[in-house]
């Protein structure tokens, strides 16, 4: 006899049982408390009917024929699918030793007969509540399960668990992706052993050991692990404590080939390195142009002590030519020659010095020198503008580390720029040149022109290349100029000041200074 009632209850009830009235009794309990009841007389049909339905509560008749209420239980907890249905027997045998073992084969609770409503109630509405919940945090668990499967099969990096003498309890699949060997021939495997091949003679000093064993977390970037087939990649891994409160049970390790990125690295450091050259190409370039451009004021400043020296020679042999030539006079003359020869020496030192090609790195520097020498070497310029240069510097001025001759080429570009642009506006007002310490870490050098300004978009193109103001300019000084003070970790830029013409400055770092490069929005104390 089989029959299905309450087909939408949320819990279902089996009742097993071979005589029709105790049937016909339970069921006329549980009708009418919101069950989905199923009903079987024989142990077959009981679990033909739980195989199909998975009740949370079964009431089991211990005492049926053919197959009893025993054998039922065993075979419903040998069935995955059944296993956890809590089965309630029922039975008039009131001894203990058939209750310990119908408890022994898995039954939940037991009934004697005759049976009492209220307890089959109570004890039925019990068992489907836990039942219930139990399935509800099963599913929840197999939800979560497979979250965290889904999750570590995601992880491209490779993840292991070790126990506290450091073998693989748990490996994800990037790890064996990584490895090149299965998930569970790497389960059992000791770590160590597997992926050093110094295991064996220096066993304290492997990474991960300290994790292990002491509970210290590492990080280690580049270190050469091995693979299954005995191939070695460079790896980065991170290990930490795996705990349980205060007791260490081994770590967890996450690890990644990093063989790409080391590629990427280089050739990364290796288009650095043309940049580089390119930059100093072109500002060995744009050093040639700005030489080119001089060349006649640089040809009259050097020629101006050659013909006074030409001049006191002629002045000496005439003495020489004497019979009784003036010595003291002579001697004179002589030191004139030699006070001409040293200022003509002097202006092609700085010539060469400008023109040569910097010596890779950079060096602690004077910046007050650094300016005198290029207002020197700006005369030149400063004639052929008619105008003049004011060199103001700060007292206690701080060595910076940077360049000297790509420092110099940006400041005397600058200066070149103020003459002209003073020029042009037909002022007397001399290039105003200073430096001064900005912030805790940086030194600024301001160049002031009293030209006629800045166009009002002059800040989104004056520093980009072939840009330029000039008539005859090839926009390529300033461009150049940023390149050269960024290169020094500094910062370059332009203010427009209240009366007029235009205020560029460039920062470079404090010889020892720590902390970032100089940034963009310092200003002076």
């Amino acid at each position: 006899m089989t029959e299905v009632v309450s087909e939408n209850s949320e819990v279902t009830v089996l009742l097993v049982d071979d005589n029709p009235q105790n049937l016909k009794v339970l069921y006329e309990t549980l009708k009418d408390k919101g069950y989905r009841l199923l009903i079987a007389n024989e142990g077959e049909k009981a679990l033909d009917l739980a195989q199909r339905h998975q009740p949370e509560v079964i009431l089991l008749d211990i005492m049926m024929p053919e197959m009893d209420g025993y054998e039922v239980c065993q075979r419903l907890k040998a069935n995955p699918g059944t296993a956890d249905c809590a089965v309630v027997f029922l039975s008039a045998l009131d001894d203990l030793q058939a209750k310990v073992k119908g408890f022994s084969l898995g039954g939940a609770d037991y009934i004697s007969k005759p049976f009492q409503s209220q307890e089959v109630i109570a004890r039925v509405k019990t068992h489907a509540s836990v039942i219930r919940l139990e399935r509800e945090l099963q599913a929840r668990n197999r939800e979560l399960q497979g979250d965290q499967a889904r999750i570590l099969n995601a992880i491209t990096e490779g993840i292991y668990g070790l126990d506290e003498n450091g073998v693989i309890e748990f490996a994800n699949p990037a790890a064996a992706r990584i490895t090149g060997c299965p998930v569970e021939d790497l389960v059992g495997r000791d770590f160590f052993q597997t992926h050093f091949a110094t295991a064996s003679a220096c066993p304290d000093s492997l990474p991960v050991r300290a994790t292990c064993r002491q509970g210290a977390a590492e990080n280690q970037r580049d270190i050469r692990m091995l693979r299954a087939d005995g191939t070695g990649f460079p790896a980065e891994y991170r290990s930490t404590p795996k705990l349980d409160g205060e007791e260490l049970h081994g770590a967890v390790v996450v690890f990644r080939d990093i063989t790409a990125e080391l590629e990427s690295e280089r050739a990364l450091d290796e288009a650095r390195e043309v940049v580089q050259e390119q930059r100093e190409q072109l500002a060995h370039t744009s050093r040639l142009t700005t030489m080119g451009e001089m060349a006649a004021g640089v040809a009259h400043e050097v020629n101006q002590p050659l013909t006074a020296i030409t001049n006191y020679a002629r002045v000496a042999k005439r003495m020489m030519g004497k019979e009784s030539p003036d010595l003291g006079l002579l001697g004179e003359t002589l030191d004139k020659i030699e006070a001409q020869s040293h200022r003509a020496s002097e202006i092609i030192r700085r010539i060469r010095r400008f023109m040569k090609k910097p010596a890779t790195g950079k060096e602690v520097l004077s910046i007050a020198t650094l300016l005198e020498d290029t207002r020197q070497f700006a005369e030149v310029d400063m004639r052929n503008n008619e105008g003049a240069i004011e060199l103001s510097l700060a007292e206690d001025l701080p060595e910076v580390l940077a360049d000297p001759i790509q420092v110099q080429q940006v400041a005397l570009n600058l200066i070149r720029n103020a003459l002209e642009a003073t020029r042009s506006a037909e002022s007397s007002a001399p290039v105003e040149v200073s430096a001064c310490r900005s912030g805790e870490s940086c030194v600024r050098v301001e160049v002031r022109d009293h030209g006629i300004g800045l166009p009002e978009d002059a800040e989104d193109k004056l520093f980009l290349p072939f840009f330029t103001t000039k008539e005859d300019g090839m926009g390529i000084g300033l461009p150049t100029c940023r390149s050269l003070i960024q290169a020094q970790d500094g910062d370059i830029g332009f203010e427009r000041p209240d009366d007029g013409g235009a205020r560029f400055f460039f920062t470079l770092p404090i010889a020892g200074s720590q902390g970032a490069p100089c940034a963009p929005d310092e200003t002076p104390d």
